[in-house]
């Protein structure tokens, strides 16, 4: 069935509000961050302070995408991103008022590009989450896709900007727009803000243990940790392209500045490009060939950036390395969000974050330092050899979009019948769930329930195992251990209907007349 179109996904204001806005901020931090690296060399000369800038921008992204991911799970997302676009603001009015005055120094600047990007990294798993609530689940490949397109064309529209308002009026008048960028946004989040979460009498998670939750679903979710091994992989292997873009500029091609920024153009406008193309891609080539295929493409453009010296076949392979990057990117993106439940989507879109942000850096910098030993042209052949083997991770981790049942809440089979409700925090609690199975049964019984190994994990338990009575081999236990009686209560309610049908293939092996029955305990000592 065909993907519904871009222009389908627009229609809804809510969606079209968000994304413009956030278009705007996106050009403003670009803006903003292009300044402060060209004020940083006009006022101390300093390439690696200049370099210090990107650090200051990405580094709370980095530290802080995982507890952002938490916090958009359990707390008021409205008004933690108006919370963080108020100091954003603020800070970014601090820099544009010490630009007009002529006052900034490299200190101030990169504290208050420091505190500018933590709140970003704060609001951003909200953001994106919120987003991906306002248009109903069958647009939202092209939702991401579109977020992708306004991304990109912003990385391109903003140094471009930043530019022409530098030699103009230097760096005041950009930070300036980034205020405004900031501004715009909060407004669009104002207007529509995303959903509260539902209601619930379940104890609320922690910081800490939400994110050891987080970590523990995308470990167990077969889906999603083949998406995140994935997106490691591709993003560490492309890392090289991007990184040594710059070497290839003035190395290769004897260019300038202009030229290296002609270069990003060149991918900026080819990934926006790919995104009014991806949604047909992926539903005539599907997901694996579309991503070898990106993979293919993006090795061919390196080899070309390493290879040849004539600068149209190299504004043509990076054009079509942008293409690629985004297809696959957005792909990886998509099969991510489609595959998390609502109670970890935050968590699952920051943990996408920050395998491809932490694959990229620390690609990135093995790539300069294997540049400088070996030479260019070797690191770039290098990394397209790499990125060519990328597509044989299918086999043991391959990807897939998660489907509406996966994602979907299901009532639980039975009521909980305690004597008395423990503490929240008493524990850890073990469950056992008893079966009687025939035993020509045994068999495709075992290999059945040993599919709930994964979603039991996945949800909340911290050991898992089947047993057979000893006294009577038609009699099994599931037992599992979770740490406290809130996370079993959570996990209860994190079952989804996918897993509530494979726990009906379990128990369909049951007799009839016979019962499933369930007891609970908790530790004393």
């Amino acid at each position: 069935m065909a993907e519904p179109s871009i222009r389908a996904t627009l229609q809804h204001v809510a969606f079209r509000t968000l994304l413009g806005g956030g278009t705007l901020y996106f050009i403003g931090n670009f803006m903003q961050s292009t300044a402060a690296a060209w004020m940083m060399v006009e006022l101390t000369g300093s390439s690696f302070l200049a370099a210090l800038v990107q650090t200051a921008v990405f580094l709370p992204m980095f530290l802080l995408a995982l507890p952002a991911g938490v916090l958009g799970d359990i707390a008021d997302r409205r008004r933690l991103m108006l919370g963080a676009m108020a100091a954003q603001a603020v800070a970014v009015a601090l820099l544009a008022v010490l630009g007009l005055l002529g006052k900034a120094g490299p200190a101030s600047v990169l504290f208050l590009i420091f505190v500018a990007g933590c709140c970003t990294a704060l609001m951003s798993p909200s953001w994106n989450t919120g987003l991906a609530e306002s248009v109903p689940r069958e647009d939202l490949p092209q939702a991401i896709t579109l977020v992708g397109i306004a991304y990109n064309a912003a990385r391109a529209l903003g140094p471009a900007f930043a530019g022409a308002v530098y030699a103009v009026g230097g760096a005041g008048p950009n930070f300036a727009a980034a205020f405004i960028g900031v501004g715009l946004m909060a407004w669009s989040v104002h207007r529509f803000p995303p959903a509260p979460h539902p209601p619930s009498r379940l104890p609320a998670e922690r910081l800490w243990g939400g994110m050891a939750s987080g970590l523990r679903f995308a470990w167990h979710s077969p889906a999603v940790f083949a998406q995140l091994v994935r997106t490691v992989a591709y993003a560490a292997a492309g890392s090289a392209l991007w990184a040594l873009l710059p070497a290839i500029a003035a190395q290769r091609l004897g260019m300038g500045a202009a030229g290296f920024g002609f270069l990003m153009g060149c991918m900026g406008t080819g990934a926006v490009a790919a995104g009014f193309l991806i949604g047909r891609w992926r539903v005539r080539y599907g997901l694996e060939r579309l991503v070898a295929g990106g993979c293919i493409v993006f090795a061919l453009a390196m080899l070309a950036a390493a290879l040849v010296q004539w600068r149209w076949g190299v504004y043509a392979a990076l054009f079509a390395a942008g293409s690629a990057w985004m297809a696959v990117m957005s792909t990886f993106n998509t099969a991510t969000q489609t595959s998390a439940p609502g109670w970890v989507r935050s968590r699952a879109l920051a943990m996408h974050t920050l395998c491809a942000l932490g694959s990229f850096a620390m690609g990135s910098a093995l790539w300069g330092a294997a540049s400088d030993i070996v030479g260019l042209q070797p690191a770039l052949c290098a990394a397209a050899a790499l990125m060519l083997a990328g597509p044989l991770l299918a086999r043991r981790y391959p990807l897939r979009m998660g489907e509406a049942h996966d994602v979907t809440q299901a009532v639980p089979w039975e009521d909980l019948f305690v004597a008395h409700e423990p503490n929240p925090e008493a524990g850890p609690v073990a469950v056992e769930i008893r079966y009687r199975v025939r035993p020509e049964d045994t068999d495709a019984f075992l290999d059945t329930i040993a599919e709930l190994r994964a979603p039991r994990r996945r949800d909340g338990a911290a050991f898992w195992r089947v047993y057979r009575d000893l006294s009577d081999p038609t009699r099994f236990v599931e037992r599992f251990i979770v740490e406290s009686w809130a996370d079993y209560l959570h996990q209860r309610a994190r079952q989804t209907l996918a897993d509530q049908a494979l726990e009906a293939r379990v128990r369909a092996f049951v007799p009839p007349g016979e019962a499933v029955t369930t007891a609970h305990y908790i530790a004393e000592r």
